[in-house]
């Protein structure tokens, strides 16, 4: 009866509820059932069904009362913020708090519910964070369901592929760092003892995990999903399917007619650009890595009318109890975020194609978890690592594809099977990569050309043909080149030497650029931008031109994930500083050897000083807020552009 009810809802857990229907639950139209029996199935049907996603998650039943024992207090800091318990010292000086809490709908019994705050790196400016606060809405009630108490709160978000070859692109990098320090504040400030980040377009998914790590926290980082493919004639479109088209139209290759329907048909919905671009790498790795729950980074955001996504929606349901599970168990993100850990990022980024990104995004996140990994960890972990995977920008496949084939789990499966990852590195489920991944699909490798991944034994690339750290005389503390299986032995050309990134792509889409040319674009670093904007304006257009073989780009900027081509990046020390890509000059031979991870420029060390000797840092426009501070503190891309 009644009595009972409350206890099943107090119990927060099936068996009293169980008691009250026993033997009504035979019924055949559940309408006949007294009210409160109607009620209680569906408390029992509710429980259950969370209780089941919980155990899928890796998360304990818990149990209280004469279920089980009693269980334990998650309260670890906000009982702080809102006082311990009633009739304490701490509980009458918090009153004022509490207050305050209760005009934002906390009630008595809230105030004994382990606090979670939910970051929702949210705008509706762009595709990829336009449904994260849905997907925050969708956290909140789970948080509720599992017995805590949350809070919502946004942050600034910059998209890259919106604000690409303007000034505002300077923001972008920058934001990564005012995100996670956004997050460090909302969740320090109010004490709370666990938390879910979200994720959606690339900067703000690092943003998303710094602070988790940073503080050694209970933490679960959510990915907020791929965008969809466009769809034109057949062919898959994405976002950078509108940058290239660009630069071929620039070219004469195709008319102002066909220009607009890429750009009509490039972007269906809500999600994060759909190839092997910084998001999906991200995502991806942060899946390896076991700080996101098992296939939630392939997941598409949205269905075909842009409704969130059944599967969105379970992420959100695996994340809470992922959550849940870590506090219970005392599972902390360094626990987790281990040296082991990073190298399975590392190895997925580099078999699946991910973005030069990583390399930048890995380093900070190394640095947050004080983990020791440098930039020349990569090349080692480059040596072992096939390309297998099949991803645009340089492939045919979107990350959706991925997701009808098993997701990151499939990858994990085969990787761990081939010897390539460490199965028993901790995830926020509870359990291992390898017990994660133990029931995932097996990869099936079909018909030559129609599969999203491929067998190791015949990549599409051996190892050491994807992303590699140069040195050499022009960056004397690397920089980072994507082959993505390019054969590019060497490539020797004369400089042509830009300081901006918007003198570039004006010299490319007028033509002056020409085979075997060697495209610099410098005062473009963390420092000298500031903000390390990424080229891919530039690199686009160069592609859409028919250039892509036969022309180089360096900068001591970045690429986006979606560049492609001979593109060599985080050129270090920058120009700003006093790097030797600022002492370049107009037809130096600048030579590429990526075999012998090399970057050089044909001059004696003789000319490099004096030039340097007279170098003097090109006058800019005078830096105010944001840009000002950033500049001041932010390292070098070397060390992975870091702000603290």
């Amino acid at each position: 009866g009644k009595g009972r009810l409350d206890e099943c809802k107090q119990d927060r857990f099936v068996q009293a509820a169980m008691a009250c229907f026993v033997g009504s639950a035979a019924c055949g139209d559940r309408s006949s059932l007294p009210l409160v029996q109607q009620r209680c199935m569906r408390a029992v049907w509710t429980r259950s069904h969370a209780t089941i996603r919980r155990n899928a998650a890796g998360a304990r039943p818990r149990m209280s009362g004469a279920a089980g024992a009693e269980k334990a207090d998650l309260r670890t800091r906000s009982k702080e913020l809102v006082g311990d318990k009633e009739g304490t010292d701490l509980w009458r000086k918090r009153t004022a708090a509490r207050a305050m809490l209760r005009a934002v709908n906390f009630k008595d019994e809230d105030f004994g519910k382990p606090l979670v705050s939910i970051a929702c790196t949210f705008t509706d400016a762009t595709p990829c964070n336009a449904h994260i606060y849905e997907l925050g809405e969708a956290l909140q009630e789970g948080v509720e369901r599992s017995g805590g108490k949350s809070f919502l709160f946004g942050t600034p978000v910059i998209s890259d592929g919106e604000t690409m070859g303007t000034s505002g692109m300077r923001y972008s990098l920058v934001s990564r760092d005012l995100i996670a320090d956004s997050i460090e504040t909302m969740h320090e400030g109010y004490l709370a003892d666990g938390m879910i980040t979200l994720g959606g377009c690339d900067k703000s998914i690092p943003g998303a995990l710094m602070p988790i790590l940073r503080h050694n926290g209970f933490g679960v980082m959510l990915y907020g999903g791929s965008i969809l493919p466009g769809q034109l004639d057949g062919e898959d479109l994405t976002v950078v399917s509108s940058f290239e088209a660009i630069g071929a139209r620039a070219a004469g290759k195709i008319d102002d007619a066909r220009l607009a329907l890429v750009e009509r048909n490039s972007c269906p919905g809500a999600g994060s650009c759909g190839g092997m671009f910084t998001a999906n790498t991200m995502s991806s790795i942060i899946e390896a890595m076991g700080l996101s729950v098992p296939y939630s980074a392939a997941h598409t955001a949205v269905d075909r009318a842009n409704k969130l996504s059944k599967d969105k929606r379970e992420d959100c349901v695996r994340s809470v109890a992922a959550l849940f599970t870590c506090m219970e168990r005392g599972i902390r993100s360094r626990d987790i975020a281990t040296r082991k850990a990073f190298e399975n990022g590392i190895v997925v980024m580099m078999a699946l194609g991910g973005s030069t990104n990583a390399v930048l995004h890995l380093l900070a996140l190394a640095h947050e978890a004080e983990v020791d990994l440098s930039i020349d960890d990569f090349n080692a972990i480059a040596d072992r690592v096939p390309l297998i995977g099949d991803f645009k920008p340089f492939g045919r496949f979107v990350m959706a594809d991925l997701e009808k084939r098993g997701g990151i789990p499939a990858v994990l499966k085969y990787l761990l099977a081939k010897g390539l990852i460490h199965g028993d590195c901790m995830t926020v489920t509870g359990k291992t990569i390898a017990e994660n991944v133990k029931d995932a699909p097996d990869l099936t490798f079909g018909n030559e050309g129609e599969s999203v991944i491929l067998p190791v034994e015949k990549p599409l690339a051996p190892p050491g043909k994807h992303v590699l750290v140069l040195h050499g005389n022009l960056a004397p503390e690397g920089a980072v080149i994507k082959l993505s299986g390019k054969e590019v032995e060497k490539h020797r050309g004369p400089a042509r030497v830009f300081n901006s990134e918007e003198e570039a792509l004006d010299a490319i889409l007028a033509g002056k650029i020409v085979p075997n040319d060697v495209v610099v674009i410098r005062y473009e670093g963390p420092r000298g931008g500031p903000g390390m904007r990424e080229m891919l304006s530039p690199s686009a257009a160069i592609m859409g031109a028919g250039l892509g073989k036969s022309v180089a780009l360096i900068t001591d900027g970045r690429f986006s994930g979606g560049s492609h081509g001979i593109m060599v990046g985080h050129v270090c020390p920058e120009a700003a500083v006093g790097g030797p890509i600022g002492l370049l000059q107009e037809g130096d031979m600048v030579v590429l050897e990526p075999g012998l991870r090399r970057i050089s420029v044909e001059l004696p060390e003789e000319e490099l000083e004096a030039r340097k000797a007279n170098w003097i840092v090109p006058a800019k426009d005078k830096l105010r807020g944001t840009l000002k501070k950033y500049a001041a503190v932010v390292s070098s891309a070397s060390f992975g552009a870091v702000t603290h």
